[in-house]
């Protein structure tokens, strides 16, 4: 018998079960990683989801000249149960971030986030009581754009980017793992991560602030 971390107790078949699904089936799908991790960046599909004057940066984008198509990435949902992308473009206000996080949340497994611009970034020109300073406060941030606002092909580096850290996923983390944060490599040797807050405090203080 053994003890889980939550506090039921587990028999033999499951210990045995839980062995051979992560020291074994995990470990054969990690075999595959590059096949996998392929075919999960050249077929991304990013929300429809604009805030502010980067929105019209990410559309451009995605119209002729730049064609965002040729990365895979030119189908945008208008679900976020259909996106495993999420192009945050645009100011992100206190009162708008617990309604991010819930976009986000809906948005299955695997699932990616590009901060573009200043203001999703750092909260931008507006150091105000009313801006969020960087969307990282609510959701984890993989990619980051700067720029006021970025140009299209500041998205297309970004996206590049992107795929280069999907590159480096373990695809086995997002079945074996009950969180599906263990083993993502969201940032590069060297690269701090952000610190996260929880979603629930930006709640608190969207309604402090009303």
């Amino acid at each position: 018998m053994a003890e889980h971390n939550e506090g039921f107790v587990l028999t033999t078949v499951d210990s045995i079960t839980n062995f051979v699904r992560r020291g074994i089936a995990a470990k054969a799908m990690d075999i595959g990683a590059p096949v996998v991790n392929w075919a999960r960046k050249s077929a991304l599909w990013p929300m429809t989801f604009g805030l502010a004057c980067c929105a019209i940066e990410m559309m451009a984008t995605g119209a002729g000249r730049f064609d965002i198509d040729r990365f895979g990435a030119g189908v945008f949902r208008p679900s976020p149960r259909q996106s495993d992308l999420i192009i945050i473009a645009g100011t992100v206000t206190l009162k708008m971030g617990p309604v991010v996080r819930r976009v986000f949340d809906q948005m299955p497994e695997p699932k990616w986030a590009i901060a573009m611009g200043a203001c999703a970034s750092t909260g931008g020109p507006f150091d105000s009581y009313s801006t969020m300073q960087g969307v990282d406060r609510t959701i984890p941030v993989d990619v980051y754009i700067p720029g006021c606002p970025p140009r299209p092909e500041a998205l297309l580096y970004g996206l590049m980017r992107l795929q280069d850290i999907i590159m480096r996923e373990a695809p086995s983390s997002y079945i074996f793992d009950s969180d599906g944060t263990a083993r993502r490599q969201r940032t590069f040797d060297g690269e701090d991560q952000p610190q996260l807050a929880a979603a629930n405090e930006v709640a608190r203080i969207a309604l402090a602030t009303k």
